[in-house]
């Protein structure tokens, strides 16, 4: 018989893979079982073939995820920005009206009209929240659609979006800024990715838009968890596990970038929870078909005067925006002066001091301050004004059942919830945020309770979430649209 054939040991005779070479020939389990000489003397011989391979491996994952990590560590950066001059403009507006509380209605109607204007000169995809936009966005992203995106996402739009905001926020808007975090880093993950070639990230452009819509939602509340499951519930329409890894670092790494500036703050602190009993799930679920009702009512106040204004002509359209600003200004002056801004300030009221009740204008004062706001057709979103509506809702159904202390914040808290599920139909999104920026996980079964309730309660006003009507408008507007040309400064899609 020929002698059997004497196999030198793998670090003899080494294996060459090519430079890109994706996974290694010999299986791990292989390698694992490998005498501990072999991994000692292949660790040792500089160039062997497990070095090369950690070296191609590492190597090649860190080249791919550098355009992901600079697009995160610039959503930090921007977040906080954005944050700080959206403060800016709410103290010299707070100002303003200390000085002279009759100048709400100079301010509103007249910057109302430059925070339209704005939109309608520079960029007609910037208006309204931002959220509608990433989902169209997502949606579009196949090959071929690269402009129609554009549209949509940009740094035009980034800047516009920015502009008009703050504008509308000087004026005493009801809007918030996370919707338009949303928008404003999906533009930079965007241009990003149509910067760097699609073989060197290994992401899809669908991918790369998703992770950077849950990190900018995660920088703006700095809830982390919140981005990953808005990602997850209300963007994703392909299995997590393919983009998985690239979600959670773009949320990791935003998150850590808004906090090295900020801080490891909570949007609201921490509420007294305490002592609760069981006869308080009762109230819970009360407060959660109210607030989701009224959550999903607003949004078909919203979508309802969104119909109407589309049969007006340019200059009734802006005759529509000063009268707009002038009824706003007039509910502000002569109603409730916390229609103004993003509401967190009765929400820091309602919540950490003993005036816990609202009354009925407060409510309804919170709900048309959107109303009019987000049909300007300026920059705004309905994320934080969705919060502080529902606290109103929360607070005044506690003050119906004649409940202080931490009875009342339980409501409050699941007002908010139920309320934002109204408006976007997520309840475990809506659950998580508030959980987030609370830090009170003690009740996070009243929170998931009242967003279960709410979300039932939505569906019977509205099959669809608002983001989802706002999205088809924005996919209809966009495939209407010859290519080579600007969206129009009207039809759908506030």
């Amino acid at each position: 018989m020929p002698a059997a054939k004497k196999w030198a040991p793998l670090h003899e005779n080494p294996i060459r893979f090519p430079a890109a070479y994706p996974r290694p020939p010999v299986p791990r389990v292989i390698l694992r079982l490998m005498p501990r000489f072999t991994w000692r003397k292949m660790r040792s011989k500089a160039g062997g073939p497990l070095q090369n391979l950690l070296q191609i491996r590492v190597g090649a994952h860190a080249r791919q995820a550098l355009p992901l990590w600079i697009a995160s560590l610039l959503t930090g950066l921007v977040a906080v920005a954005y944050t700080r001059l959206f403060g800016l403009c709410e103290s010299v507006l707070h100002y303003e009206l200390r000085q002279q509380p009759w100048m709400i209605f100079i301010l509103a109607p007249s910057f109302f009209l430059l925070a339209w204007g704005a939109v309608r000169l520079f960029a007609p995809g910037a208006r309204g929240s931002g959220i509608p936009q990433v989902m169209a966005a997502i949606e579009l992203s196949q090959p071929g659609h690269e402009e129609k995106i554009s549209r949509l996402l940009s740094i035009r739009i980034l800047l516009t979006k920015v502009l008009s905001s703050l504008l509308m926020v000087v004026g005493g808007g009801a809007i918030g800024r996370e919707g338009p975090t949303i928008q404003i880093v999906g533009s930079i993950f965007n241009t990003i990715s149509n910067w760097v070639p699609r073989a060197w990230t290994g992401l899809s452009r669908q991918s790369f838009l998703l992770t950077g819509a849950a990190a900018g939602l995660a920088a703006a509340f700095n809830t982390p968890l919140g981005g990953l499951v808005f990602g997850m519930e209300e963007l994703a329409r392909i299995h997590v596990r393919f983009f998985r890894t690239a979600l959670f670092t773009s949320v990791i790494i935003a998150g850590l970038a808004a906090q090295g500036f900020l801080g490891p703050y909570l949007y609201l602190g921490y509420p007294d929870v305490s002592g609760l009993g069981p006869k308080i799930f009762l109230g819970v679920i009360f407060v959660a078909v109210v607030a989701g009702a009224a959550g999903a009512l607003m949004c078909r106040a919203i979508l309802a005067v969104m119909r109407w204004k589309k049969r007006l002509n340019p200059v009734q359209t802006v005759a529509f925006v000063v009268l707009a600003g002038l009824l706003f200004a007039g509910i502000a002056y002569f109603v409730d002066e916390q229609v103004l801004g993003s509401g967190k300030d009765l929400l820091n009221r309602t919540l950490f001091t003993a005036d816990k009740h609202c009354g009925i204008s407060t409510v309804l004062a919170r709900m048309l301050g959107p109303v009019l706001c987000f049909n300007t057709r300026a920059a705004g979103g309905v994320f934080a004004p969705s919060l502080s509506g529902g606290a109103a809702v929360g607070s005044l159904c506690a003050g119906l059942l004649h409940l202080v202390g931490s009875n009342a914040n339980i409501l409050i808290l699941c007002g908010m919830v139920a309320f934002l599920t109204g408006v976007t139909q997520t309840p475990f999104t809506s659950a998580i945020l508030v959980l987030e920026m609370t830090d009170r996980h003690s009740v996070i079964f009243h929170l998931l309770l009242a967003a279960l309730f709410a979300g039932l309660a939505a569906r019977v006003i509205s099959r669809r979430s608002f983001y989802e009507v706002l999205k088809h408008d924005y996919l209809e507007e966009a495939n209407a649209q010859p290519e080579g040309k600007t969206l129009p400064g009207t039809t759908a899609g506030n």
